[in-house]
């Protein structure tokens, strides 16, 4: 369990530092909308810019909401990456793009629900000796997706209690505890930019799965935490953009 004192809050947070939300987009533009304005309409933390990146989006309407929503929001920008999708790849580019100290790595079909999310992330992003920051997530029936990593679990690597109902509290209320977790999912993690780089951010032989798993434990290596917040809150609707890993292709990737 991630140990706090009685000094942890949110005032700690005097200076504001810029968070560069970095969000990958293959046409899906309806639900990176849904992504976006669901963090200007909800996020107490304002101090913050996008960084969308364009992977290789074929419809027309894609490149026209581009043009529109920045337009509409001057803190968001949009970088094309003409490579093959390659998650690992796309998000080391973005970071050369990226202003702030902290990086926030997001998916395009996540939703913010709680309004401090931000702040949470960022208040243990911010300890010396915390490198990743992950969120709590749900899937759109309330059930939970995401409460943290265990390296094992499932063969290889599992969502430690997935499928529980939101209302529950967890194992010795494990759910609802903030604690150090093997890792975190990069659906939405947090981590400071010099860490990132610290460990050459994420490694481009894993272009789809697991390359948040080995970024974290790349971390860990280096003495720092890996912490799950249950305040931090976001659905996500996983699988809509690139599917779900059930063919022998993808397995054996």
């Amino acid at each position: 369990i991630y140990e706090m004192n009685q000094k942890d809050t949110f005032a700690e947070l005097q200076d504001q530092p810029l968070v560069s939300i970095i969000i990958p987009n293959k046409d899906h533009t309806k639900e990176l909308d849904t992504c976006i304005r669901s963090i200007e309409q909800r996020s107490s933390y304002r101090n913050y810019e996008y960084i969308i990146i364009e992977n290789n989006s074929e419809e027309d309407r894609t490149f026209q909401y581009y043009k529109d929503i920045q337009k509409e929001f001057p803190h968001l920008k949009v970088i094309s990456f003409p490579d093959a999708f390659n998650f690992a790849k796309i998000n080391n580019f973005a970071v050369s793009y990226a202003k702030g100290d902290y990086l926030l790595l997001l998916n395009n079909d996540t939703e913010m629900i709680a309004p401090d999310t931000i702040s949470e992330m960022l208040r243990y992003a911010e300890k010396k000796d915390v490198g990743v920051v992950g969120a709590r997530l749900y899937y759109p029936d309330d059930t939970i997706q995401h409460a943290g990593v265990i390296i094992g679990y499932g063969g290889i690597v599992g969502h430690a209690f997935a499928g529980v109902s939101r209302k529950e509290s967890g194992y010795q209320n494990r759910i609802i505890t903030v604690q150090n977790y093997s890792a975190v999912t990069a659906a939405c993690m947090m981590v400071r930019r010099e860490i990132y780089e610290m460990v050459h951010g994420m490694s481009e032989e894993y272009e789809v799965a697991f390359n948040d798993i080995d970024f974290c434990l790349k971390v860990r290596e280096q003495g720092y935490l890996v912490v799950y917040t249950p305040d931090a809150e976001l659905y996500h609707y996983e699988s809509k953009s690139r599917g779900i890993d059930d063919t022998v292709d993808k397995m054996m990737r």
